[in-house]
């Protein structure tokens, strides 16, 4: 059995930094720190900026980034034994190479390298205790897949994400839809299970996908994505679940006689309660709560409580967890595990590429119309982590109305409607709009959009899925399916 990997986990990410990084970092000046222009202390997302143009990396050092994302789309296709034992030290080293840059060659590099750690542990804990506490529930349906059945588990669980976000209900759900389907399961109920559940569905509100819990840290009410998108959401959704029944009544019906007793039937309950301590912590938070300590400010550490409550919740959940329920969805940590070396190479390498973005978008923001804000930022959260996208844009559509990220007042400001300084143009509203709901849909352009596709991805190639391949998944399914629903999305809510 896999010894839990909590250890292995903060290794990964302290490897990656620069040794000479904590002494560097405890003699940066405060002026260091704020010239910073989009920052924020233990967010689930990436820095948007580590300085001024002049500190800006040079161009070619977004090669790893592209480098990474080449070998996770063509490693499983073209040398997969290569890849399945290799991928932790590619992603290690790809990684390593803009750490060391960062470190020794960038003027406050150490200082995007800490906050990149901070974003990382936070990251990967959140993840770690959701797919653990999740992970210990043991959920069977007694009956068998049929397209209205599975549209109606799509639907709620597109709900559901909203409350305990993308990633939990992904991993608590993921398992009883295939065995629903057992003897009929085909790719395509894998792709838009990862589009409605783990990425569509988190639309409506901060817990929901990280974007938003970003937005609400830097000021926007937490009701205020559900209040002004809710109608995109229905839409988008349904149309999805839609199409994905087209599919589905194509496929024939299983053979398979559900037993008699219970309808639904649910095992280690008592982990919905480390379910909600987990929700309840992400909110642990100074940005949230005045005066709440920071172990970060105070002992100069890349964690804070919320970070430890969250791995103490999964190490316990593990090893308290139901026998019954963690056999039943054969929990290993491998998904978590491909999680964890991956992303800790993506948020390396994309440290780059991100502050190049953050500084085009602040020079360009003045004639960026709505239509651009929406197609910018939805492409890049695709490929990027689509938090720190979101955060790029945001302060871009802020400095276009004159007003600033990093002042929470500012942020409620725009978020309560702002008239544009440019004759003619749109009120901030539907700015703010376009950038919620284009960084959480198009996470679900790819399998690297949000760190959940990723996760059930692994699930299902465990249980003998035939997944499509990172490719396969692009051009037979999110740009043919995804993308004309999208466009007609910003076409009737955008297109102004």
């Amino acid at each position: 059995m896999r010894t839990f990997v909590f250890g292995k986990l903060i290794l990964l990410a302290l490897l990656i930094i620069s040794p000479v990084m904590a002494e560097e970092h405890a003699s940066i000046s405060e002026q260091a720190a704020s010239d910073q222009i989009v920052s924020h202390e233990g967010e689930l997302g990436q820095d948007a900026d580590a300085g001024h143009h002049s500190s800006l990396p040079p161009v070619w050092l977004v090669a790893p980034f592209i480098i990474l994302l080449i070998m996770i789309a063509t490693g499983p296709l073209f040398y997969p034994h290569l890849w399945e034992h290799h991928y932790p030290k590619f992603a290690m080293t790809l990684g390593s190479i803009v750490a060391v840059y960062y470190g020794f060659l960038m003027d406050h590099g150490v200082l995007s390298l800490m906050h990149t750690l901070e974003e990382y542990i936070a990251f990967i804990a959140l993840l770690t205790a959701l797919f653990v506490a999740s992970g210990g529930i043991l959920v069977k349906f007694n009956a068998v897949g049929t397209p209205w059945i599975n549209g109606l588990i799509l639907l709620g669980g597109a709900i559901l994400s909203n409350f305990i976000g993308t990633t939990g209900a992904s991993m608590l759900l993921i398992r009883p839809f295939m065995r629903l389907n057992e003897g009929r399961l085909k790719p395509y109920h894998i792709v838009f299970f990862i589009f409605v559940v783990s990425n569509i569905g988190g639309g409506l509100t901060p817990i929901g996908d990280p974007p938003l819990f970003l937005g609400f840290l830097k000021g926007v009410p937490f009701f205020w994505v559900i209040g002004h998108v809710w109608h995109i959401w229905l839409v988008t959704t349904l149309a999805v679940i839609g199409v994905f029944m087209a599919f589905d009544m194509r496929t024939p019906a299983s053979d398979i006689v559900p037993k008699e007793g219970r309808t639904v039937e649910i095992h280690g309950s008592k982990n919905f309660i480390y379910l909600a301590i987990v929700i309840v912590s992400v909110f642990m938070d100074p940005a949230v709560i005045t005066g709440f300590p920071s172990l970060q400010k105070i002992f100069h550490v890349p964690f804070g409580i919320r970070e430890i409550i969250m791995f103490s919740v999964a190490f316990i959940a593990y090893k308290t967890g139901d026998k019954e329920a963690l056999k039943g969805n054969e929990f290993n940590f491998e998904p978590i595990k491909e999680v964890a070396y991956l992303f800790v190479g993506i948020f390396a390498t994309m440290i780059p590429a991100l502050q190049l973005i953050g500084a085009y978008a602040r020079d360009h923001a003045a004639e960026f119309t709505v239509s651009r804000f929406y197609w910018f930022t939805g492409s890049l959260s695709g490929v990027l982590d689509n938090a720190p996208t979101y955060l790029n844009f945001l302060a871009g559509s802020l400095g276009k109305f004159g007003l600033d990220i990093s002042s929470i007042n500012d942020v409620q400001h725009f978020a309560a409607g702002v008239e544009s300084p440019v004759a003619g143009d749109s009120h901030s509203i539907i700015y703010l709009m376009a950038i919620s709901v284009a960084a959480v849909f198009f996470g679900a352009m790819t399998y690297i959009g949000n760190a959940p596709n990723f996760m059930v991805k692994n699930i299902a190639e465990q249980a003998g899925v035939d997944v499509p391949s990172f490719l396969g998944y692009i051009f037979k399914y999110s740009i043919p399916i995804l993308l004309p629903i999208f466009f007609v999305v910003w076409w009737v809510f955008f297109n102004l």
